[in-house]
């Protein structure tokens, strides 16, 4: 009987020592799954930061495209007043010589 309780303990014992090394096992890879979603937070936000310094560099780019844009439009209605003042003085012009013609 003696024989049959040792061996029950041994077998015990063994599945005591399987069962501290698969924790040991787990408890590390645990660690290490910390450590890389630690890692992984950290990467994500880096990202989260770049995206809002791109966006706001996007938001920028566009007002300075929206300047830009009105600055060429009153540039260009700068260019059209200033040929259709040159039209209104030759259309003036001419009539000046045509009531220079009916005064002669």
């Amino acid at each position: 009987m003696d024989e049959s309780y040792r061996t029950v303990i041994d077998t015990h014992k063994k599945k005591i020592e399987l069962f501290i090394s698969m924790y040991e096992k787990l408890r590390a890879e645990n660690e290490n799954l910390k450590a890389q979603l630690s890692s992984c937070r950290s990467e994500l936000e880096d990202c989260r930061r770049q995206i809002e310094t791109k966006t706001n560099n996007i938001k920028e780019l566009e007002q300075k495209i929206d300047k830009m844009q009105m600055a060429e439009a009153f540039a260009a209605s700068a260019k059209d007043v200033k040929e259709a003042k040159q039209n209104i003085g030759r259309i003036v012009r001419e009539i000046d010589r045509c009531i220079a013609l009916f005064n002669q």
